[in-house]
């Protein structure tokens, strides 16, 4: 699974060294996926497909690459290093011609921005790191839903995003998540599945087994190869983990709960 960057974002970036000086703004995704970028004085914004991600030094810088793609073809590529959760150099590369854009970090005050967004399957989605902002799916066809996700219960809160394919269709989802209102040892997991018939984004509920030995969807990991969905959390002294399959109606289905100490 990928995690986002924490904090507030875009990157926002000028190029450097031409007469015609442009403006960008590149949202990393979550590491990577589900990253685009938006021209200063242009309304739309451009998905960007994950090319290479290299860490460097351990975890503390990363260098990533997209290409740019306009009606399915890719016209250009970025480059993006991150060191400590910033941006430390970016370049731009124009396909037609392979000429090359220096990029440099804004700084003015006008490009600060509290939200994220992610654009997966033509869908932006906007929420908030730190705040309790809606979720926002913002539909290729001009619709729009409007999501509350679950409010903070610690003093320095952090909301992550994470793209992965949590029921195993073939198609990324989107998931959001926020350290548990006891000793903040695990995170709880909002899963919003994306369904390729109706090219919408649907919460997934939560599983509510007797036997189960987590409440709702805790510290979620995905077993890819047997198709399987784990939660794990902290009860007591003790690490708990239950093991759910989905139904062919996306409902998760417990099989076991097992103890990890």
């Amino acid at each position: 699974m990928l995690f986002s960057f924490a904090g507030a974002q875009p990157v926002v970036l000028r190029s450097t060294g031409i007469r015609k000086a442009f403006q960008l703004s590149i949202y990393p995704g979550a590491d990577g996926k589900g990253a685009c970028v938006q021209y200063l004085g242009q309304h739309g914004f451009i998905p960007l497909k994950l090319k290479s991600r290299v860490a460097k030094g351990g975890v503390s810088k990363v260098v990533y690459v997209w290409d740019e793609v306009i009606d399915g073809k890719a016209t250009g590529s970025y480059g993006l290093s991150m060191e400590a959760g910033s941006s430390s150099t970016a370049w731009y590369k124009r396909n037609k011609d392979n000429k090359i854009f220096k990029l440099a970090v804004a700084t003015s005050r006008d490009t600060i921005t509290t939200l994220d967004k992610y654009l997966l399957h033509g869908t932006l989605i906007s929420f908030s790191h730190s705040t309790n902002k809606p979720l926002l799916f913002s539909y290729p066809d001009g619709s729009s839903k409007l999501k509350q996700l679950p409010d903070f219960d610690q003093p320095d809160p952090l909301r992550m995003g994470t793209i992965a394919d949590y029921n195993f269709d073939g198609y990324d989802d989107v998931a959001f998540s926020i350290p548990d209102a006891g000793m903040g040892v695990y995170r709880i997991f909002s899963i919003y599945l994306y369904h390729p018939s109706s090219k919408r984004f649907e919460a997934l509920t939560d599983p509510d087994h007797p036997k189960a030995s987590c409440a709702g969807l805790c510290d979620v990991t995905l077993n890819q190869k047997n198709k399987l969905l784990y939660t794990s959390c902290r009860g007591g002294a003790n690490w708990w983990k239950d093991v759910y399959r989905y139904s062919d109606h996306n409902t998760l289905i417990w099989l076991k709960s097992e103890k990890l100490n």
